[in-house]
């Protein structure tokens, strides 16, 4: 139970790490099947946590940019807001000598 508790609170990049350490002992062979089969479960534990930050992170983005949609549509011929570009649409940049 204490596994599940910790679960909760491990980051993406602890289970990540965690998760490449337990493939790694499990790769180089030499434990015990009931080591290994803990090993594994561990390893899937560790996978589900490491797929619900990034099916999260997904969401974020996709919410993120679901957002932006209606600013975009509304910017289309007008050039980059950053004021990199001229009016017309090409760079207003200096030119070389």
């Amino acid at each position: 139970m204490a596994r599940t508790d910790e679960n909760v609170t491990l980051g993406y990049e602890q289970a990540r790490d965690e998760l490449i350490e337990v493939v790694r002992r499990l790769e180089a062979g030499g434990t015990s099947l009931e080591d290994s089969l803990a090993l594994w479960e561990r390893g899937e534990e560790l996978a589900k946590v490491c797929r619900r930050w990034l099916e999260g992170a997904r969401a974020r983005l996709d919410a993120s940019l679901a957002d932006e949609s209606p600013e975009r549509d509304g910017q289309d011929g007008q050039g980059s807001q950053d004021g990199r570009h001229g009016q017309d649409g090409g760079e207003a940049e200096a030119p070389l000598s």
